[in-house]
């Protein structure tokens, strides 16, 4: 056990050194691959009618969208505005997930930001994400995004 615990603090300073030096966009692309990972977590847990840890990961997930929904700079992005949108309905549908163990809404839920996700990995090797998406995305706000991470 006392190596398990050596790995996990390893592992654990691995991602906050990451985080901490990760560029706007590589911050986004943190914060939605744990998005879609909670999802895919939550739904076999619903399908296993493991209650606990759907709904443990089903907030987590919430949090991550909150996250994302309070960063967005719609004064600066033209797109940000239809995003929250996006983000909105989400976490709606995750709420509902939670409550009525509604494993279709999961997988709804990772159904639309899944190509989300892939985009914006695609615009980050591209060097083209927006990066006004995020308020104060980059090490500034690192601290912050540590914990819907699962970090710190």
């Amino acid at each position: 056990m006392h190596q398990m615990n050596g790995y996990q603090a390893k592992r654990s300073q691995y991602v906050q050194d990451a985080v901490l030096s990760a560029t706007p966009a590589g911050l986004l692309t943190m914060l939605y691959d744990r998005l879609l990972l909670d999802l895919a977590r939550a739904g076999a847990a619903q399908e296993s009618a493991e209650w606990s840890t759907a709904s443990e990961n089903l907030l987590h997930a919430q949090e991550i969208v909150m996250e994302l929904m309070s960063s967005l700079r719609t004064d600066l992005w033209d797109g940000a505005a239809g995003l929250l949108s996006i983000y909105t309905y989400v976490r709606q549908t995750l709420v509902e997930a939670n409550v009525g163990r509604d494993r279709a809404k999961t997988a709804e839920c990772a159904e639309i930001l899944e190509p989300l996700r892939l985009a914006w990995h695609e615009a980050a090797q591209a060097g083209t994400a927006p990066v006004p998406a995020m308020e104060g995305a980059g090490t500034a706000d690192a601290p912050r995004s540590l914990g819907v991470l699962g970090v710190g």
